[in-house]
Formats: structure tokens, C-alpha cells, sequence
């Protein structure tokens, strides 16, 4: 089979920074599937990972981890799937991305496509929605489908990946007014056809657009870029023993700040559960589900915005340039179909 390998800690200026290569059909492990790959969406762990900033074990040669398929083949002791099944899923930066042609994942990671959708559209979803519901509803502590709570949820980056299903999730399926941050025309409106209440600009003075709303206090905030610049008005316009979720990395944070107003700090890093193998892996699986079936009731929408074919090294490059620019709306997704 053809896979697209990677040179670890290379720019986009190198020559080989990826190949395509044939390499050996996986076997499916007890609990694998092997999905033909159908679509992949690139996202910022990508780019990351290539460029050495993060580490992963040197075994994996493919990146790749947002993707959406048909299932080939499955172990032995699979039980949610079967061949031919369609799904979409994350799966784990501690194995072999899905830049290949098949690709094995652990089955609790994976959830039904949605049926409503393309595999590129489908492919836009995985990753960006399980690190929203999981950092509203895990580490938040928000209840879905909770519609008595008031709290204000401030989203610094609305219109980037997370934040595109971030502000749809929970302007959904809670009763939060929502808050979105953007800096371009564009951006502002992608977040206001998303469902944010409010957009304010984060290149302007933060607590000033804050003030100006008139809305209250800032009970929840999901810091998803620019987390440093942006901390001091963060500890500034967040309520007293209110909560601020981070998914960006960081050398060094001082959560200093936030002492004397007892506000909790809460890290959200997707690849968690499949990291360290939890006993509630399969959370990955119930969520992509719930999300399948939102999506195809019309509740949730793909965050797709460019679909590139075919899937070729000189696609792969370029859509890793469009995320390194940083001023993407929604996903960028590589298809081995030619798009409708």
C-alpha cells in the first residue's frame, strides 16, 4: 500500500519533508480496524509533530490523525464494527497516522460517520469535536442538554478548528451565552453563523471588549491560542471560582494570577485517554457517536472550508502551509475522491 511519510523536525522548505513510499498492509491487532482512508483533515498536531516541537515515538513514520474511512478488515475481538462499516475517528498519536492508503485504529476511538456528510466533510470532525465536548463537558463540568445553567463561556479563537465546533456545542446543547473572540471580518461572521452571541476582537485591549458587552461575569473561558499574550486580561475579566480551560503548549505558564480569585486551571489534551490507555477509552467512541448523530439531525455542522484532491504529497504540503499560517476558518481536509 502507498503511505506519505514525514522527515522528522522538518520545515516545509525541505525537499523530502514527505514521501510517498509503499509499505506493507497492517494486520489488524485484537482490537483494531483497518480502515481504508478515505479522507484526512490536517491540523495543528500535525504541523507540531513534524516540526520535532512534539515528540512521538520514532516509530511513527505517517502522520495523520483526523480521518474518515471504510472499514476493510477487523481483530478478533472487535465488537462495535464490522467490514464495510463507514466511520470517522482521532485515533492516537502513539501509532502510525492515517496518511496511508489502510490504517489500523482501536475501535474505541472510532465512532459511525455521519450519515448526512461526505468522508471530507466527515474528516473535518474528529479530532476538533472530541477536544470541545471534552473540554465543555469532562473538564468544565457542564451537563449536555442542560438548559437551566447562565454561565458565560468566553472562547479566545473562535473561528479556528476547536473553536468552529466549540462555540456550535455549546450554544446547542447548553444554555451558556457564548462569546466568541476574532480579529478579521471574516472570522467575525464565520462565528456569528456558528451561533456565538457576542464576537469581540482579540487583537483590541480584552477586558475593554469584555466591559463593553455590559453582560455579566465571564464564568467559563476556553483559551485556545495565543494563551500567554492573552493571560493577564484572562485572570482579569474571569468571575471569582470560575474555570479556564488551555490547549495550546506552553514552555512556561504562571497561573499565579488566579490564586485570589480561586479560579481553576484545566488542561485539555485530546490524545489523553489513548495515551495512557484509561479504563474509559471507549469515551472517544461514545462521543464520536453522539456527534454522528447530532450532525445528522442538523444540530452540528462540518467545520470544512477547503477540500484538496488528490491525496499527493504536493496536497499534503499545502494543506500543512494553511494551517502553519494560522488565520485558517474551520478545517482544511485531503480526499482520495474528487470532491462533489
Amino acid at each position: 500500500m502507498q503511505s506519505i511519510i514525514y522527515r522528522h523536525s522538518s520545515s516545509l522548505t525541505h525537499s523530502d519533508v514527505f514521501c510517498s513510499v509503499e509499505t506493507a498492509t497492517p494486520i489488524p491487532g485484537p482490537n483494531d480496524l483497518l480502515v481504508s482512508v478515505q479522507a484526512v483533515s490536517v491540523n495543528p498536531v500535525d504541523t507540531k509533530i513534524r516540526s520535532g516541537d512534539v515528540i512521538v515515538p520514532d516509530a511513527v513514520t505517517a502522520l495523520g490523525w483526523d480521518a474518515a474511512g471504510i472499514i476493510k478488515a477487523v481483530g478478533d475481538n472487535v465488537t462495535l464494527f464490522k467490514p464495510g462499516d463507514h466511520v470517522f475517528y482521532a485515533g492516537s498519536f502513539m501509532r502510525q497516522g492515517a496518511n496511508s492508503e489502510l490504517h489500523l485504529v482501536d475501535e474505541r476511538l472510532v465512532g459511525p460517520k455521519p450519515k448526512s456528510l461526505s468522508f471530507a466533510q466527515a474528516a473535518a470532525l474528529p479530532l476538533t469535536a472530541l477536544t470541545a465536548w471534552e473540554l465543555l463537558f469532562d473538564r468544565f463540568g457542564i451537563v449536555s442538554g442542560e438548559k437551566t445553567n447562565k454561565e458565560t463561556l468566553l472562547i479566545v479563537g473562535g473561528a479556528g478548528g476547536v473553536g468552529s465546533m466549540l462555540i456550535q456545542i455549546a450554544r446547542n446543547l447548553t444554555n451558556m451565552t457564548v462569546i466568541a473572540t476574532a480579529s478579521r471580518a471574516e472570522s467575525y461572521e464565520w462565528c456569528l453563523r456558528l451561533g456565538a452571541h457576542h464576537v469581540i476582537n482579540h487583537s483590541q485591549p480584552l477586558a475593554k471588549e469584555v466591559a463593553a458587552l455590559n453582560i455579566g461575569p465571564i464564568t467559563h473561558i476556553a483559551a485556545l491560542t495565543h494563551t500567554n499574550r492573552h493571560f493577564s486580561a484572562l485572570a482579569e475579566v474571569i468571575a471569582p471560582q470560575g474555570k479556564i480551560a488551555i490547549i495550546d503548549d506552553h514552555e512556561f505558564l504562571d497561573a499565579v494570577p488566579l490564586k485570589a480569585k480561586s479560579v481553576s486551571l484545566h488542561w485539555e489534551m485530546v490524545f489523553t485517554r489513548p495515551l495512557y490507555q484509561t479504563e474509559d477509552m471507549i469515551a472517544h467512541h461514545q462521543i464520536l457517536t453522539e456527534i454522528a448523530v447530532l450532525v445528522d439531525a442538523g444540530v452540528l455542522h462540518s467545520t470544512l472550508t477547503k477540500e484538496l484532491h488528490p491525496f499527493d504529497v504536493q496536497n499534503l504540503k499545502l494543506a500543512h502551509a494553511l494551517v502553519e499560517q494560522g488565520n485558517m476558518l474551520g478545517k482544511v481536509v485531503i480526499s482520495r475522491t474528487q470532491p462533489q
